[in-house]
């Protein structure tokens, strides 16, 4: 090979190594490693738009209940089994219509256009309060869900829909015999 084309051709494959390197680097800081889910920055983005674009979304606050006991009790492999079976619950769930996230922890976040009209609130609810199976047991899972509808309120704005939704998970979850309880929807 001619040493001028090579001279050329060397950055040039050096630069398409390096956008490769960042591209993979940028995607995988837009999803959480362990779960599939959308990061928190990544989630707001994307949540934003469906509440501009869509009068009638339902923004979800889900919260792991017991995990820090599940996770004593069977260890962390059983927690993390727990988070990735309650995030691709959740996804299911919101289908082609919505987008999940984590937010942390044992926190995940939902917005969806439109409520699945095959599975509602409570279906969803029962999802996340099944059982699950790790390493040939049988695992409890449970969850409080919380929700807003932005038509509900006075304003369409993402972060009044979180605080609603936060709200009435911690009402849920406040309640005697939450698990398997319809979330409350303020």
């Amino acid at each position: 090979m001619d040493t001028q084309v090579l001279a050329l051709v060397l950055p040039l494959i050096g630069w398409a190594t390096h956008y490769g390197v960042l591209s993979r680097r940028l995607a995988a800081a837009r999803r959480d490693s362990l779960t599939g889910l959308l990061t928190r920055a990544n989630w707001n983005a994307r949540a934003e738009r469906m509440v501009r674009r869509h009068r009638d979304a339902v923004v979800l606050l889900v919260d792991l209940d017991d995990f820090k006991s599940l996770n004593d009790t069977y260890g962390h492999a059983a927690g993390d089994a727990a988070l990735t079976t309650a995030a691709a619950r959740l996804a299911e769930w919101c289908g082609r219509h919505g987008v999940a996230g984590r937010l942390g922890g044992d926190e995940f976040v939902a917005v969806v256009s439109r409520p699945p009209l095959s599975l509602g609130l409570a279906d969803l609810v029962r999802e996340l309060n099944r059982p699950f199976r790790h390493a040939g047991r049988t695992l409890p899972l449970a969850a409080s869900v919380g929700s807003c509808r932005l038509a509900d309120l006075p304003v369409r704005a993402l972060p009044d829909a979180l605080a609603a939704a936060d709200a009435a998970m911690y009402a849920v979850k406040g309640s005697a015999g939450r698990r398997g309880r319809h979330p409350v929807s303020h």
